[in-house]
């Protein structure tokens, strides 16, 4: 990081492999499926660049992992850190409840939902109309919310100081994303566009050491590999 903003937490936002089920767009929520034999390359790769001592991800610096109660999501930590302990599952991390919308993609939601003659005026978004059957953005905010707060509360204290308190969170494609709108302070329906590849990281910090100025790090300098 700058010098400025050296010793600010951070978060590591970290969407879990390739699945059978991402690699085909098929909305995949409360479905336990594994990684792919590609999907945990992606992860193993991941790490040889940023986990480990001296790295991106220094575990010394770690304070908490939290991960996605699905195994695709342990699995990714697992294979990221090689530990098999030292985490904390959480349903605020689980996949967006897709209900009717399980297992199906995008142009079949809007087709099935024209077909019972919604969304004349503008085509079925996740962001603004949430899941039949599954959860609103209002539930998956209010679940997203009670994570950051406690992160929040568990970093406030160590703005500037040397002592471990970056934290560690995997999850999925929709979850991830929202998170980070949260983070900022945006409505789920708000037009930010993410993205986030499978077995990609992403990361949060704050500005100024302040806990009331968090922010998004468009782009990350690496530690120098001596």
């Amino acid at each position: 990081m700058p010098d400025k903003d050296a010793g600010t937490p951070r978060v590591f936002l970290i969407r879990h492999g390739e699945t059978e089920w991402s690699k085909s767009g098929q909305y995949t929520g409360k479905t336990d499926i594994p990684l792919t034999p590609h999907g945990e390359e992606q992860v193993t790769s991941t790490a040889q660049i940023m986990y480990g001592s001296g790295r991106l991800i220094d575990p010394a610096k770690v304070a908490q992992v939290w991960l996605s109660p699905r195994k695709r999501a342990i699995k990714t930590y697992q294979l990221l850190s090689g530990q098999t302990e030292g985490y904390e599952v959480t349903e605020s991390l689980a996949e967006w409840d897709y209900g009717e919308y399980e297992g199906i993609k995008t142009d079949e939601i809007r087709a099935k939902r024209e077909s019972r003659g919604l969304d004349k005026e503008r085509a079925w978004d996740i962001w603004t109309d949430g899941c039949e059957g599954g959860e609103s953005p209002a539930e998956v905010t209010t679940r997203i919310d009670s994570l950051i707060a406690e992160i929040k509360q568990l970093q406030a204290p160590h703005m500037k100081d040397s002592e471990p308190k970056d934290v560690v969170l995997v999850a999925h494609g929709h979850l991830t994303r929202a998170f980070a709108k949260r983070w900022l302070g945006y409505e789920l329906s708000f037009p930010l566009s993410l993205m986030m590849e499978p077995g990609g990281v992403g990361v949060l910090s704050y500005q100024h050491h302040s806990i009331d100025e968090p922010a998004l790090m468009l782009g990350i300098g690496f530690p120098v590999q001596r």
